[in-house]
């Protein structure tokens, strides 16, 4: 698959509209129960880039970013102004935010990840787009140098450490993060005369699986 490093202009999806997905097989059983089944291992999320444009430039700037991804051809980054970092929206990014694996003492890739908590019910995301200067990793509560304890691959999420962290010992990671997304329209229809008028073009955007 296709696909850009490049972010779509985060000043144009600050006040886009748009979320997680799930997909879910329901069945209902002659005797009124119904059997449920989730076909997909993680969300896929969704959004309308159309409802950022606040000016004539900012239409120029989209058509410019649809071009130059060929419309549905590429994918880009997406900043999804909600749930956007490792930790809470309103706090800075720590190394400890969330545990991504423990040490065996050989193994030294690893890859990052959000868990999602409700009660005692929770799911692990993981994060393929971290943003470029804005991972931070600690072992055992140490927070590790990146550049000389270990690299992160920002096309993939992956931290890869110099030496294997000793078996037992716990990897957190802390971290702002993209979507991987493209374009779900061919097309993209703009009037001047509507703009004007109030009216937004509709630029629907959805997630793309990546490896």
């Amino acid at each position: 698959m296709g696909f850009h490093e490049v972010r779509f202009p985060a000043s144009l999806s600050f006040g886009s509209v748009g979320g997680p997905e799930r997909r879910t097989d329901i069945v209902t059983l002659a005797n009124g129960f119904e059997e449920r089944n989730n076909p997909w291992a993680h969300s896929r999320r969704r959004y309308d880039a159309g409802l950022g444009m606040r000016s004539l430039d900012d239409v120029e700037t989209l058509i410019a970013f649809f071009e130059a991804r060929q419309g549905q051809l590429y994918g880009f980054r997406w900043k999804d102004w909600s749930d956007f970092k490792s930790g809470r929206a309103t706090q800075d990014v720590a190394f400890d935010d969330q545990l991504i694996g423990t040490g065996d003492g050989a193994t030294t890739v690893f890859q990052l990840s959000k868990t999602y908590r409700s009660g005692s019910h929770s799911y692990a995301r993981p994060v393929m787009k971290p943003v470029l200067g804005s991972v931070r990793v600690g072992v055992a509560q140490d927070e590790m140098r990146e550049g000389v304890d270990f690299d992160v691959d920002t096309a993939t999420g992956r931290v890869t450490f110099a030496q294997p962290p000793v078996e037992g010992q716990d990897i957190h990671a802390g971290f702002e993060f993209d979507v991987p997304v493209r374009f779900d329209t061919g097309s993209i229809q703009t009037s001047v005369a509507s703009f004007k008028a109030g009216d937004v073009p509709n630029v629907p955007v959805v997630e793309v699986r990546v490896k």
